[in-house]
């Protein structure tokens, strides 16, 4: 960023009071852009400690720092229906959501991007760890942060070419370590804050916990790969496929080995458990998946006969795989190493 790219074009920036959203208004404003900073309230349960006051405070104080407007753009509506309600469905159902896609899908890049270009913003910003790459006019690309350790792309893959053209991140280029130093270097208040923790916007609150106060919890049992009953645990909808934690194991085999869920029935509220070195062997691994609700940025990146790398979780290692078949929002893929637990 520079100022001769800048042209005083008009930027809203999603500040959550962190220090990532705060160095990204920082780094803009020092690029000559016309800076805002937004701070977006969402929904926050009753029963629990409301921590959003003192995050707009941290905001507000860069905000002043900055010498920068700052407004609270209300979508509380938007967080408890389109993620809240959402993740406690798809609990129900058997499924493992991902809340902070959903997010950052309909309120960061939803209510918060639609009501920034409605007020005639020309970018928003945030404070993600994800770059973005100008391939021509009309075609854009997500690309994973420079800190891999960091890097929130894995997050964003909802996002279309329209939006990344209207779209800046600021640290995406960085490592954490150099963003703590500009925040020092721009003498903000919370240079020194702790990341924040837990479900995306709500903060330090264990998703199992969360849910129990929406899901009754119900004891149920733990079944070997050949149906015996060996354990037990307080709710299957809790568990998710891959899982090590979370259920109890009263009769372990002769080998001390750490067992995972393998596959689950939240009408009977059972799940079946087996050993790292079962699920090798009986080679259950899976090598293809059908995918849906498929969003494709770059449509001239889907080519046949071409290798891909793809990961079915976050930080997981990247793999090589390949697309079968690709028809509207739906693709089968397949792996050219069987992945477990997916």
């Amino acid at each position: 960023m520079n100022n001769s790219l800048a042209k005083r074009k008009k930027v809203y920036v999603g500040m959550s009071g962190g220090v990532d959203s705060s160095v990204s208004a920082a780094l803009l404003k020092k690029s000559g852009y016309d800076v805002t900073g937004v701070f977006i309230k969402v929904w926050q349960p009753e029963w629990f400690k409301c921590t959003w006051r003192e995050d707009r405070l941290d905001a507000m104080r860069v905000a002043a720092k900055l010498d920068i407007p700052f407004i609270t753009l209300d979508l509380e509506k938007e967080y408890k229906k389109e993620v809240v309600d959402y993740m406690i469905a798809e609990y129900k159902a058997g499924r493992t959501p991902n809340p902070d896609v959903m997010c950052n899908k309909y309120v960061k890049f939803g209510g918060f991007y639609k009501w920034a270009m409605a007020q005639g913003a020309d970018f928003v910003a945030t404070g993600h760890y994800a770059q973005i790459q100008k391939l021509s006019t009309k075609n854009y690309q997500l690309s994973t942060g420079s800190d891999q350790n960091k890097d929130q792309s894995y997050f964003l893959w909802t996002l279309t070419a329209d939006q990344l053209a209207h779209t800046l991140f600021p640290v995406g280029g960085m490592e954490k370590p150099q963003v703590r130093k500009y925040a020092e270097k721009f003498g903000l208040a919370n240079a020194l804050k702790k990341d924040s923790q837990g479900l995306c916007f709500i903060g330090k609150v264990d998703v199992k916990d969360f849910l129990k106060r929406y899901i009754e919890p119900k004891r149920g049992d733990v079944l070997s790969s050949d149906g015996a009953v060996i354990g037990f645990h307080d709710g299957a909808t809790f568990l998710t496929i891959g899982e090590r934690h979370g259920f109890t194991i009263t009769k372990k085999g002769t080998n001390d080995e750490a067992y995972y869920v393998i596959s689950k029935d939240v009408i009977k509220n059972t799940i079946t458990v087996s050993p790292v070195s079962e699920i090798k062997e009986s080679g259950s691994a899976t090598s293809k998946v059908q995918l849906t609700q498929v969003n494709i940025i770059n449509p001239s990146e889907i080519k046949s006969n071409h290798s891909y790398t793809a990961r079915a979780r976050y930080r997981q290692e990247l793999v090589e795989c390949k697309i079968i078949t690709y028809s509207g929002n739906t693709m089968e893929v397949g792996f050219y190493t069987p992945q477990e637990n997916i």
